[in-house]
């Protein structure tokens, strides 16, 4: 009867584990780009920057889920009321979760300021307008469909976010 008793609870030991399993996997996942539906539940509708506020652009947005359940996140903005100089650099927000490289430099969580400047340069400010980090950044002449703002894989790993067709690369 011991031995009995034993055996009962092993297999429900094990029974308990073989159904945990599925849950584990899934949760382990990867690392996965946005779809538009993903992106509306995620996107504020206004932003604030330099003492306005303005709205975010949902049809020119993107961004990527990450394996471990946190965003990184970017969107368009309506910078119509902005003076020239702000709006020079600033023409998209960006969110994300946690640090991730971008154009190979560490960028902290948080929310900023985002665009691309001349001579192929990537700024990001912070939403006082101060610049945090400049970046290089890439044309894509073969881009078949440019998008005003995308998200998408890059093949050597992480992530372009691109404006048109120029980007820049992210990762964790």
């Amino acid at each position: 009867m011991r031995f009995n008793g034993i055996w009962k609870l092993a297999a429900g030991g094990a029974l308990a584990v073989t159904m945990m399993a599925p849950a584990a996997i899934m949760a382990q996942g990867s690392d996965a780009v946005l779809k538009p539906a993903e992106m509306q539940k995620l996107l504020p509708a206004t932003v604030f920057y330099r003492g306005q506020t303005a709205p975010t652009q949902l049809r020119n947005s993107g961004g990527v889920k990450l394996a471990d359940g946190f965003y990184v996140v970017a969107a368009l903005v309506d910078t119509s009321g902005y003076t020239t100089g702000v709006q020079a650099k600033y023409q998209a927000c960006l969110f994300t979760e946690v640090p991730i490289k971008l154009g190979g430099q560490s960028l902290a969580a948080g929310a900023y300021g985002v665009g691309f400047v001349a001579e192929n340069k990537f700024v990001v400010t912070d939403v006082g307008g101060h610049d945090v980090l400049t970046a290089d950044a890439g044309e894509d002449p073969g881009l078949k469909r440019p998008m005003p703002l995308q998200v998408v894989a890059d093949p050597a790993g992480g992530f372009r976010l691109y404006l048109g067709r120029k980007y820049v690369v992210f990762s964790r």
